[in-house]
């Protein structure tokens, strides 16, 4: 499988990066619910960028995705977003 690499900074974004990362997996929701141990609910609320998703959620989805959150300083000429 290709490295998968984003860059995000929005909830919008890191959901749209995840559904991705899902789909070219061949999950749906419901496997990734199982894999997760995050409900579905959850998952379509985290892929479509809803506020006040919690951070242990996100990281179980990381998990189950195999993929691991990095976090690095924004470029001077990066416009900083809210």
């Amino acid at each position: 499988m290709a490295p998968f690499n984003i860059k995000t900074r929005t909830a919008a974004q890191l959901g749209e990066s995840l559904r991705r990362r899902r789909k070219s997996l061949g999950w749906s929701q419901d496997e990734l619910a199982k894999r997760s141990g995050v409900k579905q609910a959850n998952l379509s609320a985290l892929e479509n960028g809803a506020p006040g998703v919690r951070i242990a959620t996100i990281f179980k989805v990381l998990a189950a995705l195999t993929l691991d959150l990095s976090v690095q300083e924004r470029q001077k000429s990066e416009p900083s977003e809210p």
